[in-house]
């Protein structure tokens, strides 16, 4: 699954850049409007200059306070009831400094004289609203990477434990049959212990790497069963470009020694694995026994429970998982589209 929050840093400059576009254009636009060989019209533009640039701060005070503030917390109605007084405040005072600039000039309360105000209030409020909003989406997409971060690290954890667990009762095994392969298991055990300990951190491993690990665990399976159990493993691909989420493939492996040996009459159990350029096939079959029918379940297993939720984490609609159970077989089919 991609984690990927909001870029900030972006969001920043644009903002920047509408604001200056905004300004230069609400003040630059008179200056270059301007019949300067007249007298009359370099005082208006004087006077316009001053009111404009006494409407820069009511822009901000709506987008840095009350948006925040009052919008947020009181509703639509405080805000506009406050909103209305601010910006008869602003008229007024606009006229004054019209007549302090320009004392020649004559006060009217006309529609050019409410217009700039109003304008910039819409204007303010419509920004304000935006990067609210804005804020809160990545703040929210934020917090829901981060619970996801957090509930795939929960999962990760449990599966962990869960395969050591049934990696040492394979060696108790052997130790107590008192076997010669006691030492190598458990050097092999170290170094799948290892994989899980430094290479279950990153987000992504290469397939291959995923496939040797699958591998070390089918050869300890066959050190302790022996010829006890039927085990045929069919893997096939090349890809070094690809690449998956560790430990995702090893539970329906797991299941499938759980499941198919022990009070089933000559165990099999059928591994096929195939990967290319964008799709991951993984089929695992394994018989089962009458005595297991009844007691076993596909979310019954910490591991298979877990990497249900992990394939709806990190591959949503990007994977299918087929569960078959017959009377006499168990077969689970996955399909992973790997491509980036």
């Amino acid at each position: 699954m991609a984690i990927n929050l909001r870029p900030k840093n972006n969001e920043g400059f644009y903002k920047i850049l509408f604001q200056v576009f905004m300004w230069g254009i609400w003040i630059g636009y008179p200056l270059i409007n301007t019949d300067y060989d007249n007298p009359a019209s370099v005082i208006f533009l004087k006077m316009l200059f001053v009111v404009r640039m006494v409407e820069i701060p009511l822009f901000y005070f709506i987008v840095h306070y009350l948006i925040p503030k009052v919008f947020r917390k009181n509703g639509v109605t405080a805000y506009l009831i406050i909103l209305t007084i601010i910006c008869l405040t602003f008229i007024f005072a606009e006229s004054y400094i019209k007549v302090w600039v320009n004392p020649d000039y004559k006060n009217s309360y006309t529609f050019f004289i409410f217009f700039p105000v109003i304008f910039v209030a819409a204007l303010g409020t419509g920004y304000g609203l935006v990067t609210a909003y804005m804020e809160q989406e990545s703040l929210r997409i934020e917090e829901n990477q981060e619970r996801l971060r957090s509930e795939l690290s929960f999962l990760r954890s449990q599966i962990s434990p869960h395969f050591i667990f049934n990696v040492l009762n394979s060696i108790v095994y052997l130790i107590r049959s008192k076997s010669e392969l006691a030492e190598s298991v458990t050097i092999q055990l170290s170094e799948l212990i290892r994989y899980m300990l430094y290479e279950t951190d990153t987000k992504q491993v290469p397939v291959s790497k995923e496939v040797d690990y699958l591998k070390n665990y089918i050869d300890l399976q066959n050190v302790r069963y022996g010829d006890d159990v039927n085990i045929t493993v069919k893997i096939s691909g090349n890809d070094s470009s690809l690449t998956i989420e560790p430990m995702l493939l090893i539970p329906f492996v797991e299941n499938a020694f759980k499941h198919g040996v022990g009070m089933v009459i000559d165990p099999r159990i059928e591994i096929d694995l195939n990967y290319d350029q964008t799709d991951l096939i993984f089929e695992v079959k394994n018989l089962i026994g009458p005595e297991t029918t009844d007691q076993k379940d596909f979310s019954s297993g910490i591991g298979l429970k877990n990497v249900r939720r992990r394939l709806e984490l990190l591959y949503p609609e990007k994977h299918s998982l087929e569960i078959s159970d017959s009377d006499s077989e168990f077969t689970v089919r996955l399909k992973i589209n790997l491509k980036r």
